[in-house]
Formats: C-alpha cells, sequence, structure tokens
C-alpha cells in the first residue's frame, strides 16, 4: 500500500472506531432513561416491552454502525482489489458508505440523541472523508 492509502486507511479506522463507541454511548445512554409507565388504581405500572425510545435509538444506531464501519472494509478491500476496475468500484462504495453515514449522524443530531458539539465532531470526521474519498474516486475518473 502507498502512503496515501495508508493514511486513508488509518482515517477509516479511527472514524469506525469512534462509530462503535458513539454506538456503545447511545445505547447505554438510551437504556438508562427511565421506561415509560402508567398510573392504574394510584400506582406506576412499568411498561415491560422494549421502550419505543430504545426501538428508535437502536435501529438508527445500527444503520450508522453498519455504514460507519463498511467505508474502512470497503476501502480495505478497495487496496487489495484485483483490478483497477474492482479498485473503483470499491472506492465508490466506501464513498458511498461515508455519505449514508453523514445522513445517519444527522438524523439523530435532529431527533436529539447527539447533542450539538457531539454532532459536529463526528460529523466534521465523516465529511474529512467523504472529501478524502471523493477526491480519490474524481482521480480515477480522470476529473481532477
Amino acid at each position: 500500500m502507498s502512503e496515501i492509502s495508508d493514511a486513508i486507511q488509518t482515517k477509516c479506522l479511527a472514524f469506525g472506531d469512534r462509530i462503535i463507541k458513539l454506538n456503545d454511548y447511545l445505547l447505554e445512554q438510551a437504556a438508562n432513561k427511565k421506561p415509560g409507565y402508567k398510573m392504574v388504581n394510584g400506582k406506576r405500572v412499568y411498561n415491560k416491552s422494549i421502550p419505543v425510545h430504545l426501538q428508535a435509538v437502536s435501529n438508527l444506531c445500527n444503520q450508522l454502525l453498519r455504514s460507519g464501519t463498511s467505508v474502512g472494509a470497503n476501502n480495505a478491500e478497495a487496496s487489495s482489489a484485483i483490478s483497477k476496475a474492482d479498485f473503483k468500484s470499491k472506492s465508490y462504495i466506501a464513498l458511498k458508505e461515508a455519505r449514508e453515514s453523514l445522513y445517519w449522524i444527522d438524523l439523530l443530531h435532529r431527533n436529539g440523541y447527539l447533542d450539538d458539539k457531539q454532532h459536529s465532531s463526528i460529523y466534521a470526521d465523516c465529511e474529512e472523508l467523504v472529501k478524502v474519498l471523493t477526491h480519490r474516486c474524481k482521480k480515477l475518473d480522470g476529473v481532477e
């Protein structure tokens, strides 16, 4: 691998690490919220099913976990591609996964699961990956 490819993969791995930690953090925060309850005969009766807020954040986190870790996986596959076409294809898939991650990060923020500081930090990391991968894909297409 070239120095540039190594640097891109290092960024992908660091981003994947952050996504995994964010996933764990958000699920822990959601699980620690008090479960919903209703009053029955003056007593609290807790809902024993999975609270709706936990289902929502779990589904969003799962989507982000899949796309965010897929960036690095596809980049690693591109690095060991068997042809230029394979390299190009895997590079574009990595880029698509990074862009998808931006979407899930925004959605988590819009729905109050990420505060402004958390959002801007992880969004900036992902945006940087998108720029690097976009540059590489444009170079592959001869559009520089």
